[in-house]
């Protein structure tokens, strides 16, 4: 394994730098990692939302994902939007290929913050039976979870029901974020098929949040790729994430972006 962790993150363009693979780079680099990229789509947005997506073609993602394989190498892979079917199946083809023991974090992008659909209504099947059996660690949210499973996520006896439903399916392991849950702590609970534990930090009265999501699997994608437990991986990476919410600069007139400088 290489002293610097070679992180490949998959997944769209964000134009406002905020989230997507921009918010992937920033967060990499920032804890040490060398960040590569497959780009899954280009967009146009801005903090309040997304107003034009272009998707990249599927050849061309899947030909990114074999050269940074073969020529540099890879110790995780970090994946985010996806966008299409035919993106889809492109990804796990070539997955499946060259990265069967390369740890794979998979942030289920369904919709921006701003409602956006982000992955064909189509895909959502192939997710479930072609991708997730590929990761170590798959990081829903609730509203996702609830999606990707077809369950009630309210209570935590159903948090628990909706984390093993996807380690049925195949994922390695599942953490359920608590950004979406109500009271005075943000709980993301991570359930394998031996336990749930539960990772607890004060809620943060945040209206700067946006790239949440890519931050965090991004971070805990490079704890793994140096070679840190899972436990670790979570925990490094929620402080990583707790110390960007309050350096968010402020900028923008809708949910802005992390401050990814403060693991400086």
């Amino acid at each position: 394994m290489a002293m610097m962790p070679r992180i490949l993150a998959i997944g769209g363009s964000d134009s406002g730098g905020g989230a997507g693979i921009e918010a992937d780079i920033k967060t990499i680099t920032m804890l040490g990692g060398y960040a590569m990229t497959a780009i899954t789509a280009i967009t146009a947005q801005d903090t309040r939302g997304i107003s034009l997506i272009a998707p990249t073609p599927p050849a061309i993602v899947a030909r990114s994902i074999r050269m940074a394989a073969a020529d540099i190498g890879l110790d995780a892979i970090k994946i985010g939007m996806i966008g299409t079917v035919e993106m889809l199946a492109a990804i796990i083809d070539t997955l499946r290929d060259i990265a069967v023991s390369v740890p794979i974090v998979l942030d289920p992008v369904l919709a921006s913050t701003s409602g956006t659909s982000l992955l064909d209504a189509a895909a959502l099947d192939l997710l479930r039976e072609g991708l997730l059996p590929l990761v170590a660690l798959t990081t829903p949210n609730r509203h996702e979870a609830a999606i990707l499973t077809g369950l009630s996520v309210d209570t935590e006896r159903e948090i628990r029901a909706a984390g093993e439903a996807l380690c049925a399916r195949g994922a390695g392991a599942v953490l359920i974020k608590g950004g979406h849950f109500d009271g005075p702590e943000a709980i993301d609970r991570l359930v394998t098929p031996m336990r749930m534990i539960e990772f607890r930090m004060p809620r943060l009265a945040a209206t700067h949040t946006h790239g949440t999501g890519c931050t965090l699997a991004s971070a805990i994608a490079v704890g793994l790729g140096r070679g840190l437990t899972l436990d670790e991986a979570i925990t490094q990476a929620r402080a990583f994430l707790h110390a960007a919410l309050l350096a968010a600069p402020g900028f923008g007139h809708g949910r802005g972006p992390l401050g990814h400088a403060a693991a400086r």
